[in-house]
């Protein structure tokens, strides 16, 4: 244990045997009246996001076109979960770590700066503090895998940003995190945030109870515009403009298919409560056509086979000016049902139609860490490390398929050995490969 979290937890401690009152316990659960301890790894947009809608703040979201995204708190914010601390904060850069810290300020919360870890390691000084329970994992997914297992090991509830991995062995090393979790009683929530959105709840507790029938087939879509990029600045290596524009790097963020349509195909495994058995893809890179975009694609189209004949069409796509579409849409021999971050329905072939009251939504952003504080302070661990795993396994069979050119099984996926990113962390030269073209690339 550090010595200034030693006497930290030492003062307190004593403090509180001086008022009569039993000393305050370093474990990974919270008592109803004792406050939830957070520790951030990763202080990008996302992270500062999470954290934030942790605290119950307000937040508005600003992407300069240089530099890197923040997250900023907007003015007149507060904090309304009181009885949360923020203890430390890891990023591997110190100007990252620095923007949240002041938007911290700016809300009374003060973080020490011996509290303040940064580089590749700081994920590591931030875990040996012992008075955390409570971590927020949002670095760029590549990291995900190893840090959320670290988390687990050292004892502590995690909250996780999606997708879980970028990769098969990265999601084998979630499922073992799950395990870990398990075995010690801990909880692993991530950011699959319409799992917490109550008109998807209770819609998909209406298809499990049979409303459609028996389910046929189903469509997803995540087709949207081009989101952040960051322009490369003098003194910059390689190593350093790739982490910081992480999404156009397969190694970093998984590419879009897994990055950022996890969510619909998430909403796909839940609702079918299966993970698909093959995957055919196509997709490729159309717009994209200079180097700040990296090297992954701007589309992808997969028909994925899940068990009992059901067939689910994908599609994601990132291009400005085309139509956008972000929905579900599942087909059964009684009904159909629509999904959005706008509304749930439900369309029966027999009774009257269903729709979500949508007064009666929340913020599924600040659900999320509402249910896991909930699950820490009862005591009854909620574990969603396999959920995620096999959402981000569907997303990357889907890119494998594409980039190959050839279908994948789910078995043949999860038991891949090709383990996307350097061997060494280091600042320097770090060549990317090509554009995958199908025919050419080779699925491992």
């Amino acid at each position: 244990m550090p010595r200034r979290s030693f006497l930290r937890v030492s003062a307190a401690a004593a403090a509180g045997l001086a008022a009569g009152q039993a000393p305050l316990a370093i474990t990974g659960r919270a008592a109803p009246n004792e406050p939830i301890r957070v520790g951030l790894i990763g202080c990008g947009g996302r992270g500062a996001g999470a954290l934030f809608n942790a605290l119950g703040a307000a937040t508005r979201v600003i992407y300069p076109a240089k530099g890197y995204h923040t997250e900023n708190v907007a003015e007149g914010a507060a904090v309304k979960n009181k009885d949360i601390r923020v203890i430390a904060l890891a990023d591997l850069f110190p100007d990252r770590l620095e923007n949240v810290r002041a938007q911290l300020a700016r809300l009374g919360v003060r973080v020490p700066e011996e509290m303040c870890f940064t580089g590749f390691d700081a994920y590591k000084k931030l875990l040996a503090v012992e008075e955390i329970n409570y971590v927020i994992q949002a670095t760029p997914p590549h990291f995900r895998p190893a840090h959320v297992l670290a988390a687990v090991k050292a004892g502590k509830n995690v909250f996780m940003e999606k997708p879980a991995a970028v990769d098969a062995p990265g999601v084998r090393m979630i499922l073992e995190a799950g395990k870990v979790a398990a075995s010690k009683g801990l909880s692993i929530v991530a950011g699959t945030q319409r799992r917490h959105q109550f008109g998807y709840i209770e819609m998909i507790k209406r298809i499990h109870a049979g409303e459609l029938g028996r389910l046929m087939y189903a469509h997803c879509y995540w087709n949207g515009g081009v989101i952040w990029v960051v322009e490369r600045q003098p003194g910059w290596s390689d190593m350093e403009w790739q982490l910081r524009n992480w999404n156009y790097f397969t190694w970093l963020s998984g590419d879009h298919i897994v990055e950022q349509h996890v969510h619909n195909l998430d909403v796909m495994n839940w609702a079918l409560r299966a993970h698909p058995l093959r995957a055919h893809a196509m997709g490729g890179r159309l717009c994209r056509r200079t180097p700040i975009h990296g090297h992954i694609y701007d589309h992808f189209a997969v028909s994925f086979e899940y068990p009992d004949g059901v067939m689910v069409f994908s599609q994601c796509r990132q291009m400005n000016g085309a139509e956008g579409k972000v929905e579900e849409h599942i087909v059964g021999t009684e009904g159909e049902a629509y999904a959005s971050s706008r509304a749930n329905y439900i369309r029966c072939r027999r009774g009257r139609p269903w729709r979500y009251p949508k007064q009666q939504e929340t913020n599924p952003y600040e659900q999320e860490h509402q249910d896991l504080i909930r699950a820490i302070r009862s005591g009854k661990p909620l574990n969603e490390a396999r959920a995620v795993a096999e959402s981000t396994l569907t997303g990357i069979m889907g890119r494998e398929s594409a980039y190959s050119g050839q279908s994948i099984s789910w078995d043949q996926a999860l038991n891949s050995k090709r383990r996307w990113g350097p061997t060494e962390y280091k600042f320097g030269p770090l060549p990317f490969p090509p554009v995958a073209k199908p025919g050419q690339y080779r699925f491992v």
